[in-house]
């Protein structure tokens, strides 16, 4: 029988228990991650921004005291990984470990399967980098002026490799024979790994690699002539821009970042962002990534939400002027 006692004890639960519920909902938020946390970076194993990613990973790993796991979903200059992550549960444990690709597809396809701005939410910037210009030891050509003048001089006898079409490398390549007014025949490889293992043994005769291959040349395996960036960069001050080599005005530089599908909660993105910043201030890491030609440089959300729409307007300009259009 439902007696007053009983009625009152019931009434009283239900006025608690939402505010329970709300306190375990924020509580939730904090705990966050409480099970591995996925990334996805969109190429193929082995390369520089898999090495990045997993060396971003290890250190949140310790500092969350959960298991950060790489996946690597190459293909389709970004694509298939990108669309994965934006179909994936907006839960912040499939994380993005994007490239500048994500800025440029959306001009270069004629059509994509998402949005790189209405499917994402912007967590942090990772790094910035300048790409170096390689090609074997077998070239004649020993400094950036030289292979310009020998590339002019055997039009479209040439190859260059890149990691894929519609990759940061290809465009900064793109860009580059435009500007020099240069023909020469694009191979595109499944990855960077690979279209570095052609160049070593002089199969292909150019590539725009990032930093992280400077070991290479250091130990007189490949040459490398030039940098794509602004100015000389830190970790080979002695090689000079492309701009100063003949084409003045020629400047790349490209990003790694983090995003999570759109509507992920605002206080995981928040903290992932928070937490992504302070490893990358690890001197350790800063050190690291330095030597190979990679600025440390974590940021907030809003900060690179804008440097994506900047981006997509860069890039938009340039493939409409080099006429790149891929279906």
């Amino acid at each position: 029988m439902l007696t007053r006692r009983r009625l009152i004890a019931l009434s009283a639960a239900q006025v608690v228990a939402p505010s329970v519920l709300v306190r375990r909902g924020r509580a939730g938020s904090t705990d966050y991650p409480n099970k591995p946390v996925r990334f996805i970076v969109p190429v193929a194993a082995g390369g520089p921004t898999d090495i990045v990613a997993r060396m971003l990973g290890e250190k949140l790993s310790k500092m969350w005291g959960q298991q950060v796991v790489v996946e690597n979903k190459g293909g389709a200059g970004t694509n298939i990984g990108n669309e994965y992550v934006a179909n994936a549960e907006p839960d912040g444990y499939t994380v993005l470990f994007a490239t500048a690709s994500l800025a440029v597809n959306t001009s270069l396809y004629r059509s994509l399967s998402y949005d790189p701005v209405a499917d994402f939410a912007p967590v942090s910037l990772v790094t910035e980098l300048a790409y170096f210009v390689f090609v074997p030891n077998s070239s004649p050509a020993h400094s950036m002026r030289e292979f310009i003048d020998y590339a002019r001089s055997r039009s479209g006898k040439l190859t260059i490799a890149s990691p894929g079409t519609g990759s940061a490398p290809f465009l900064a390549e793109m860009l580059f024979l435009q500007m020099a007014g240069i023909q020469m025949t694009h191979i595109p490889y499944r990855g960077a790994s690979p279209a570095f293992a052609d160049l070593l043994p002089g199969r292909v005769d150019c590539y725009f690699g990032s930093g992280s291959l400077l070991s290479y040349a250091r130990s007189g395996q490949v040459h490398v002539l030039g940098t794509t960036g602004s100015k000389r960069d830190a970790a080979a001050p002695d090689v000079p821009t492309i701009a100063e080599s003949g084409v003045p005005g020629y400047d790349v530089t490209a990003w790694q970042a983090l995003f999570v599908p759109a509507k992920s909660p605002p206080p995981i993105i928040r903290k992932i962002s928070a937490d992504t910043t302070a490893a990358l201030a690890d001197a350790e890491i800063k050190d690291r990534l330095a030597k190979n030609g990679y600025v440390a440089e974590g940021s907030s959300p809003e900060a690179l939400g804008k440097l994506l729409k900047s981006e997509i307007a860069k890039w938009s300009s340039v493939i409409k002027s080099v006429g790149i259009k891929i279906d």
